[in-house]
């Protein structure tokens, strides 16, 4: 079935890539473990979802110089499943700033350790988070 679904939406030409995107470095790594999947080792959309935002967080953190907030999810692709065992890596860059809000891009590829190290871009998503002061309220990002 899953198969189908990644043919269906024109996902099945999975792209080996050689390597991690070059000049970049991760906001983050990490291997799902079996309580992450369901019972044939494919990993929830629901914790890929949560590692994209805590990385995507990161960059946005780091630009507000403090407290940030999500408040959209712009979009989200899944375009090729991931496994137990694979070594995901999340890269998340900033795209653009307001007056209180940062988007970030963010990118996850897969490291298949069980298949030759084959490495495959599996998901890749746009979110907003918005600076907050100590009340959670919205506040200016400062100067760069």
């Amino acid at each position: 079935m899953r198969a189908r679904f990644f043919q269906h939406h024109n996902m099945s030409d999975t792209e080996i890539l050689s390597s991690l995107p070059p000049g970049k470095n991760p906001a983050l790594r990490v291997v799902p473990m079996p309580a992450d999947a369901n019972v044939h080792g494919d990993v929830f959309g629901g914790w890929i979802m949560a590692q994209v935002d805590i990385a995507g967080s990161i960059p946005a953190v780091e630009r507000a110089q403090g407290r940030v907030a999500t408040v959209a999810v712009n979009s989200f692709l899944f375009r090729h499943p991931v496994f137990v065992g694979d070594l995901v890596s999340v890269y998340a860059d900033i795209v653009k700033t307001g007056r209180t809000s940062i988007t970030v891009s963010v990118e996850v590829y897969a490291q298949r350790m069980r298949h030759s190290n084959e490495i495959v871009k599996v998901t890749e998503a746009t979110l907003t988070y918005v600076a907050t002061d100590d009340n959670r309220q919205p506040r200016v990002l400062p100067k760069v």
